[in-house]
């Protein structure tokens, strides 16, 4: 570099949101996602068929302002509460489980078409699993 040249600042960490093809990549992500869901019998009564498309957005949007991208969910709907939005549905381990399974395979599924790294993946993995496991609300 020649003393004339200004150096450009590098983030410690860039977000997954620019390390992957920003939103794009979480639409695909959900839409894979709710095609799982949607076909599995315990999770798809969860689901009200009449806000399917906004259940969609909300779950994109949340996922890529968690995951750094623009916060449209929080200066849209505030914060996440995430546990308090879904205490109406009984969630046990077993839609948990199924819920992971869903949204592991539509992960592996962008990692499969080199669009997210191994790291990448097991971060999103990493966040889903504990997240997944805080909605639980019943036993059984």
């Amino acid at each position: 570099m020649s003393d004339g040249e200004t150096r450009r600042p590098i983030p410690f960490e860039q977000p997954l949101f620019e390390r992957v093809d920003g939103e794009a990549f979480f639409r695909r992500v959900v839409d894979h996602f709710y095609e799982g869901v949607m076909a599995d019998p315990r999770l798809a009564p969860l689901y009200p068929s009449d806000d399917l498309d906004g259940a969609r957005d909300r779950l994109s949007l949340f996922l890529i302002g968690f995951f750094g991208g623009p916060q449209t969910y929080t200066e849209q709907r505030g914060h996440p509460r995430l546990r308090m939005r879904h205490l109406p549905y009984a969630i046990g381990p077993e839609e948990r489980d199924a819920w992971f399974g869903h949204m592991a395979a539509a992960v592996a599924s962008e990692r499969a078409a080199d669009r997210l790294s191994e790291d990448d993946e097991a971060l999103m993995l990493g966040y889903f699993a504990h997240a997944s496991t805080f909605m639980i609300n019943v036993d059984s």
